[in-house]
């Protein structure tokens, strides 16, 4: 069906109050039929261009009005065009009435968060993982206390939800748990995740995320040094569990594998590569990716070792794997054996294998890259600065020497 639109803002001239100000209303016709609604704005009669339906002058008061005006007409525009893509019968009341909200079923956060999250918790492994599933069950609950603590209330309307709801989520997850930026920044990205999928299923037609930037800070990414990664390589344990656990660690060094990629593989993993030596091909859990990792001399003395392991054979694995928790808790005997003083966890040895396995060592940063399966050169630009930051450091020493050398 065919329909003639039109969209009018006009001076409610009778209704003017003690300070000369007029409200604007918002005339829409469709097909001769009108419907009007107040646009809650005010201007002077003398401010006011009839002709161009908006505010006179170059003022910042008058462009934030006719912003205001300009978004209020293509918000109606919009919904004439979803209407009328929906084969819906259009009228004049219909559209105002959308545009109040009049006709619009409330659906409630809380409800489609935990509609969200159970679908996710069916991909879990395919598509998600345990630790992704947790952050997303965490991001809930924490709003749930502050809906109760800050709004007490137990739910909040999604058309409700604005940049003052976000930002006072975010004051309250700085306040009450004391949490570092980039832990907040992860929660409101669940929540913005969850935003943005109740406005797929049409239950939402804004983002109140719109104005927010979610940004992460850059943060120290910490790696053994060559010798320190040789002093836990060399030390002699003289309990099997450390032994282990040592191995698996320095496994990852000289690999790069995360904790979900490495607990995954299994003696087939192990494929020949381009050059007729031993690879790791796979594809990443986390992001799908593939890469791929010729094996060093180290990895491949570590397969070799555990290739006839009764444990390993009982279940398949390639390496006796236990738990990241109980993997992390050993690590921290080992670093006080080894006489380690950083807190070494198995995420270090990726980052170890970024920087003092590879591009220490002259490996392209693109090469390292597709190796970590990283999706973005940026993240792996990070490492890169540590290398950097590291140069500097050993570039500083020979100054210093060449300093005092003039001076003898």
């Amino acid at each position: 069906m065919q329909y003639d639109l039109s969209i009018l803002f006009f001076l409610r001239k009778g209704q003017v109050d003690k300070k000369g100000m007029i409200p604007i209303y918002l005339r829409i016709t469709v097909n001769g039929e009108r419907a009007e609604i107040s646009t809650n704005r005010k201007v002077e009669l003398s401010k006011w261009d009839s002709a161009d339906q908006r505010a006179k002058g170059r003022s910042e008061a008058a462009r934030i009005l006719n912003d205001y005006l300009d978004n209020l007409d293509s918000k109606v525009k919009r919904e004439y065009n979803a209407l009328n893509e929906r084969g819906v019968v259009i009228t004049a009341t219909v559209l105002r009435d959308n545009l109040i909200g009049k006709n619009l079923k409330k659906y409630y956060l809380i409800q489609v968060f935990e509609m969200n999250n159970a679908l996710i918790e069916q991909e879990e492994g395919q598509k998600y993982t345990r630790s992704t599933i947790n952050q997303y069950i965490t991001t809930l609950n924490r709003i749930k206390l502050f809906l109760s603590e800050e709004y007490t209330c137990t739910n909040i309307a999604l058309a409700d939800l604005d940049i003052l709801f976000i930002r006072r989520f975010e004051i309250f997850l700085k306040t009450k748990y004391k949490i570092d930026h980039n832990t907040i920044m992860k929660h409101l990205k669940q929540l913005k995740k969850v935003i943005h999928f109740a406005m797929e299923l049409g239950y939402l037609d804004r983002d109140p995320f719109l104005q927010h930037k979610t940004t992460f800070k850059q943060s120290f990414r910490g790696y053994l040094t060559s010798d320190e990664l040789q002093r836990i390589e060399a030390h002699k344990f003289r309990i099997k569990r450390l032994d282990q656990v040592r191995d698996v660690f320095v496994f990852v060094c000289y690999t790069g594998l995360s904790y979900s990629d490495l607990d995954m593989l299994v003696p087939e993993s192990i494929t020949k590569g381009i050059d007729g030596k031993n690879w790791i091909i796979y594809e990443r859990k986390k992001t799908g990716v593939r890469a791929s990792i010729p094996l060093l001399p180290p990895a491949q003395a570590i397969i070799d070792k555990y290739k006839d392991d009764p444990e390993c054979l009982l279940e398949n694995k390639l390496l006796p794997i236990k738990s990241n928790q109980k993997l992390n808790s050993y690590l921290a005997e080992i670093e006080e054996l080894c006489e380690i003083e950083k807190h070494i966890t198995m995420h270090l040895g990726r980052h170890t294998f970024a920087t003092t396995v590879t591009l220490t060592n002259g490996v392209p940063i693109e090469t390292v890259s597709k190796m970590l399966g990283h999706t973005s050169l940026k993240t792996t630009q990070i490492y890169s600065k540590v290398v950097d930051t590291k140069t500097s450091h050993d570039m500083g020493k020979v100054a210093e020497k060449l300093l005092q050398r003039e001076v003898s």
